[in-house]
């Protein structure tokens, strides 16, 4: 896959970002249009969001920030059961947060190679505060499985820049990655 990007340019595949929140997306959807591509599509599914009303509101944000840059994102149906069922009894951030990103990885190449599209990638690649190694190999290792293409790119440079367009359009930054555990940890309640 070291020349996804050669053949991506040439042939303008279609592209299905995951994306986690709509300010993370800002950069990534700049750098992905900038490649060129034939058709890049936004996909927000994201079970681990908890509670519910934080779910509802970065899927608003995005649904937001995609309209004001006219950017079509398809909205998963919301299954918190799923992540649940996937995690439960992993209190281990590094086994759960690896189970996570597979479980969105995955359901984003089903989507992905159910719908035509030649390539996945994700928003969780900008994020400084995720394990950027092991996201990438959980993908690449769906994209086997699945026999779809992963196109990597590092954005992590972009997420300065990202946060900063944010702030600019007033959109929501959220706290913690999403899930309830991540919340716990952050807020450390004795």
């Amino acid at each position: 896959m070291t020349n996804l990007f050669k053949i991506l340019r040439k042939s303008k595949m279609r592209l299905l970002l995951h994306i986690c929140c709509g300010p993370c997306a800002l950069y990534p959807i700049k750098q992905l249009a900038e490649k060129k591509f034939k058709e890049v599509t936004g996909y927000y599914y994201n079970p681990n969001i908890h509670p519910p009303s934080e779910y509802k509101r970065r899927r608003d944000v995005l649904a937001e920030a995609a309209k004001k840059i006219g950017f079509e994102v398809i909205y998963a149906p919301y299954k918190m059961e799923e992540y649940f069922r996937e995690t439960a009894f992993k209190e281990n951030p590094v086994e759960r947060c690896g189970l996570c990103w597979r479980l969105r990885l995955s359901e984003t190449a089903d989507f992905a190679v159910k719908n035509g599209f030649n390539a996945f990638t994700t928003t969780l690649l900008i994020s400084p505060y995720q394990d950027h190694a092991v996201v990438k190999a959980i993908a690449e290792d769906i994209a086997r499985e699945k026999h779809i293409d992963f196109y990597y790119e590092d954005f992590r440079k972009g997420f300065k820049e990202s946060q900063e367009e944010a702030k600019k359009q007033d959109l929501y930054r959220q706290k913690y990655c999403g899930c309830v555990f991540s919340e716990l940890e952050r807020v450390k309640i004795s």
